[in-house]
Formats: C-alpha cells, sequence, structure tokens
C-alpha cells in the first residue's frame, strides 16, 4: 500500500522552466510551490523552449525541488502543420514510454493541454499503472480549432476525439477548469459535477505591484510621459479581435493625448502591425515580449488596459493576461461578450467595462472618459489589486490544488473543500 510520502506527482505539458510560455510559467509555479510543501513533483516535458526549436535542454534535471524528465522529440516547429503535428506524435510516443516506466501504484498523473487531447493518451496509461488521473484543462481542443475554422481533422475523427477526450474525463478523479464558463461547458458535455472543479490562473502579487505610471521607466524611455496610455499585453493570436480597437484608434488618430501600446506577438499581432503601418496610423506603438522580471513594468507603463476574446471561444480558452493587470492595479476593458467569464470578473469587481465586439464607438467614448477622470481609474485599480489578493494569487491556487484528491490524503471532507462554480 503507498504511502502519502512515496507518492509521486507527475504533471505532463511539452514545455516547463526555463521556458517562458504561458502554460510553462503556470505549471513552474505550481509544481515549485508543491514541491516546497514536500511533495514529490516530477515533470515530463519536451528538451526544446517554445520559441527555440533548436534549444537542446538538458534531459534530467532538479530545479527548486522538482524533478524534470526532458524527452527527446522532433523539432520541426510551428511553421508548418505537418511539423506541428509530427512534433505532437513524437512527444505523444516519448512521454507514454516514460510515464509506463515512472508511474507507480498510487501515483497521481497531471495532464494539461499542451500538446492538445493528451488526456486520452494519459487515461489508459494511469489505468495500467494504477495511477490516479487528474486533468488540468488550459483550453479545449479540438473545439477551438473548428471555432477558428482551422481544424484539419475529418468530422468523423473531430468527433471521435471529443468522445474519448469526455471518457477520459469521466474516468479521471478530478477535472481542474480555469473559468466558469469551461466547467459549464463540459457539464453541459457529460462529464458529472462531482469530477469538476474550478481553480483559476493567477498573477504573482509579489513581483507584479501597483506602480504610479510615472515610475514605470519603460514608459518614460518611449516618450509617453505625458499621454494616456491604452495597452494589450500578451499575445494577440486566432482567439482574439483587434478591429474593435483599431476601428477605435482610427477615430481617435488626430488626438495626440492618447497612445496604444501593443507588447508581445502573435499571428494577429503582426496582421495588426502591418494595418496600422499601412494607414499610417501613428498613435501606435508596438513592443516585443518583455522579460518576466520587466512585467510589472511594463503593466504599470499603461492607464488602462484591453482584453480581448471571440465570443464563439466562451468557455473554451479564458485570457490569463487579465490577472496580471489585476495584479497591476489597473483597470479594463474587455471586448468580447458581454456574459463572458472576463466580462463576469469585471463586472463583479467593478474594476473596469466591457464592449461588445464592433461597438468602436462605444470604446472610442469609454477611452474619453476614462481619460478624463483619473479617481475612477485610480478606485478602480485599487478594487483590481484587491480582487487579485482575495482570489487569484499563487497562494490561493496552491491551496486550492492541495485540496485536489490524491495531492492530499484524502478524507471526508475531501470533496467538499475543491472549489465548484457556485462558491466562485
Amino acid at each position: 500500500m503507498p504511502t502519502q510520502e512515496s507518492i509521486k506527482l507527475v504533471f505532463v505539458n511539452r514545455y516547463f522552466d526555463p521556458d517562458q510560455s504561458a502554460t510553462s510559467q503556470l505549471l513552474t509555479d505550481l509544481a515549485r510551490g508543491l514541491a516546497a510543501r514536500s511533495l514529490r513533483v516530477h515533470v515530463v516535458c519536451c528538451r526544446q523552449l517554445y520559441l527555440d526549436r533548436d534549444a537542446k535542454l538538458p534531459s534530467h534535471e532538479t530545479i527548486s525541488g522538482v524533478t524534470i524528465h526532458r524527452v527527446a522529440t522532433t523539432s520541426f516547429g510551428r511553421g508548418r502543420l505537418l511539423g506541428r503535428a509530427i512534433d505532437y506524435a513524437s512527444y505523444y510516443l516519448a512521454t507514454a514510454w516514460a510515464l509506463v516506466r515512472m508511474l507507480d501504484a498510487g501515483d497521481v498523473l497531471v495532464a494539461l493541454t499542451d500538446p492538445p487531447l493528451i488526456s486520452i493518451l494519459a487515461a489508459p496509461i494511469a489505468r495500467l499503472r494504477k495511477a490516479r488521473l487528474v486533468n488540468w484543462q488550459q483550453d479545449v481542443f479540438p473545439e477551438v480549432a473548428s471555432q477558428l475554422g482551422a481544424n484539419p481533422l475529418p468530422r468523423r475523427l473531430d468527433r471521435l476525439l471529443r468522445r474519448a477526450r469526455n471518457a477520459s474525463m469521466r474516468g479521471a478523479a478530478m477535472n481542474v477548469l480555469i473559468s466558469e464558463r469551461m466547467s459549464e461547458y463540459f457539464a453541459h458535455n457529460g462529464v458529472p459535477a462531482s469530477q469538476l472543479c474550478v481553480i483559476e490562473n493567477w498573477a504573482d502579487p509579489a513581483s507584479v505591484t501597483p506602480k504610479p505610471v510615472s515610475s514605470s521607466a519603460l514608459r518614460a524611455r518611449l516618450g509617453l510621459a505625458d499621454r494616456f496610455v491604452v495597452c494589450y499585453s500578451g499575445n494577440l493570436g486566432r482567439a482574439h479581435e483587434f478591429d474593435t480597437f483599431l476601428v477605435a484608434a482610427e477615430e481617435l488618430r488626430a488626438d495626440r493625448s492618447i497612445a496604444f501600446l501593443m507588447i508581445g506577438g502573435g499571428a494577429k499581432m503582426e496582421e495588426l502591425q502591418r494595418l496600422v503601418d499601412a494607414r499610417k496610423l501613428e498613435n501606435f506603438v508596438f513592443l516585443p515580449y518583455q522579460a518576466r522580471e520587466d512585467l510589472g513594468d511594463s503593466l504599470a507603463a499603461a492607464d488602462i488596459h484591453l482584453v480581448s476574446l471571440l465570443p464563439t471561444l466562451e468557455g473554451l480558452i479564458m485570457p490569463s493576461k487579465l490577472y496580471g493587470i489585476l495584479a497591476a492595479g489597473r483597470p479594463a476593458i474587455f471586448i468580447g461578450d458581454v456574459d463572458g467569464d472576463v466580462a463576469r470578473v469585471i463586472r463583479g469587481a467593478r474594476c473596469g467595462s466591457t464592449v461588445p465586439i464592433g461597438a468602436s464607438n462605444d470604446l472610442v467614448e469609454l477611452l474619453r472618459i476614462y481619460q478624463r477622470d483619473p479617481e475612477t481609474r485610480a478606485a478602480m485599480g485599487e478594487r483590481a489589486r484587491d480582487l487579485l489578493l482575495g482570489r487569484y494569487t499563487m497562494g490561493s491556487a496552491i491551496e486550492k490544488w492541495s485540496a485536489v484528491p490524491g495531492i492530499k490524503p484524502a478524507h471526508p471532507n475531501a470533496a467538499a473543500a475543491l472549489p465548484r462554480p457556485s462558491d466562485q
């Protein structure tokens, strides 16, 4: 009979520290936090970095108490669909072999969603090795690809994979979702509520703290000290929308007091920059991703932040950039579904506003109102920070994860300790 001290907690995700992609950072935070609680934490990942397919990281390493197993995979990169598919397949195969050798009875296997649908692979291996499976859903595939018109799978195979994924979730000890709408989606698709819990992503309130805009070195370096800065920070990809604020920026092009600061990358960020150049808009500033240690300063450069998500992706994706904005003590304007996850958070905390996609005139009016009213912005920023501290810190997430079955010994009230959508 395995003891709690002998049980391993094994995470599976393609990237881990020192990689700086979103899921890697979240997993690194959680794995280190649980290892600090004397849990035996292992991670199975690849040897590359998200932005460097030629990186050759060590095959085995221990960082902050976390044992890292980096499997060898192909490295064609994300440029072509076939190469990406081969990279995924090689990771699936190498990871399957590593897990069969590594897992013991009673261990807990936590499967993330990079690469997609890895729970389908993890479920039979967990059964074979008598381990417990926990799925950590950062996004929902193949639905996301289908909604974006980028799903290469035949319809019959798509349906088969959805059924297999849902079956893997029904067979899991627990499924951790990152938003209420995502939990609602899986409940609607037949996963029992007793096997669903919501543990939102987070930001570190120690590394990102509220700062006055006047103290942002980035803002001063860009010459934006005397302007009202509207920022979009992070990935601007196919799941997001920029036409609403691009049209708003065109209407405001003659107003030299307002600047749009775009920090990050993604397919749509490149497209946006081409359109801005073509339309000769001078009220945009583009920067690449900033180093993680500089995130607090770059977020502080803005008076207000933008977040966007296509309405068809509600329940399938939750924009994690929201938590950094809250940590920085800045109000946010969400462009998307007025009943979406981000809209619910902003509305509940009164720390910003929401506009539907296409409502550029409404966005222009909101920006002018916020520009004229620094006191309202400051009050919203304080409420944003309070919300972060009360609900979305790494410490809070680790406490919730510690109640997930298998991570701590079961006790009569274990299920009651898990956060449900109605508890949020």
